[in-house]
This record gives structure tokens, sequence and C-alpha cells, in this order.
């Protein structure tokens, strides 16, 4: 298993670019992690309930390997959003096809603003080849990703 360590801390003032956690993965694994996540598979988004138990759901998602962005659509009413009603909740978003697998873990925020969610929207027609479904409440959840882990990728 590869991995990237967590970011350390960044001193008052500062913060991190854009791909940091990408960057920091050897050559042959980050090429396999980002042809991984180009193919157009679900992933397992794994957020705590207000009890501290995992709550776990398969959700379709996007990767903004510039940005260090993973995104999901879904509604503002649904547990897994409801979950990070607070700032600073961290997430980890998992695609698996048979032994081959990248984890993309950091902080997550929802966010209702129709700028972002048309974002969303775009990339995920793009990754799916469809747009996603248009339910009333759409938000989109926008992960930091500052940790990537895989195997079998590079």
């Amino acid at each position: 298993m590869s991995t990237t360590p967590h970011l350390p801390d960044l001193p008052a003032g500062t913060t991190r670019r854009p791909g940091d956690a990408a960057r920091r993965l050897p050559a042959g694994a980050a090429a396999g992690v980002a042809g991984f996540l180009a193919e157009p598979h679900v992933a397992t988004l794994t957020t705590l309930r207000p009890d501290g138990s995992p709550h776990v759901v398969a959700v379709r998602f996007t990767w903004d390997e510039v940005a260090g962005l993973a995104r999901v659509l879904t509604v503002g009413g649904t547990r897994k959003a409801r979950n990070l009603a607070g700032q600073g909740s961290r997430v980890a978003l998992c695609q698996a096809v048979g032994f081959r697998w990248v984890t993309l873990e950091g902080v997550a925020t929802v966010h209702d603003v129709p700028h972002r969610v048309s974002e969303g929207v775009r990339r995920y027609a793009e990754r799916y080849g469809a747009p996603p479904p248009h339910p009333p409440g759409r938000v989109v959840i926008e992960i930091a990703v500052d940790r990537i882990t895989q195997l079998n990728l590079g």
C-alpha cells in the first residue's frame, strides 16, 4: 500500500496549495491514481454521525486534481449532509474495484451556492456521461483532500 502522510498543520496565515496531497505521491503512483480516479465508478463516502459512529454510503463523485477537491452532489437533508453541518468535518471517500482502490481523505464542507453546485453538476455530467438527478434542495459536498492512500495503482 502506498500512502501520503497527513499534511502537517500550517503556520497561521498560510494555506495549502491545490493538489498538495496528489503531488506527494511517487510519480508512478500519481499517474495510476489519476487514471483510476478518471474511471467512472462509484465510491463510498464515510462521515461521522453525531454519536461518533461511521455512516458509510455509496456515492458518485468527481475529482479535481488541480484544486485538490472531490465533489459529491446530494440533498441538504440527507444524513451525509447533516453529518457535515459543523465546519471542519473529516471524511473518507474510497473508490474500489477488485484489488485496486484509492481513498481520498480531507475536510468536507456542504455548499448550496449556485456556482459551486453548478460546477459539481458540470463535472458529474462529464465524468458519468449524463447529468445527475435534479432533486429539490441539491447541495454539493466539497472535500479538500489532504491525504491519498492507494493499493495496486502504480
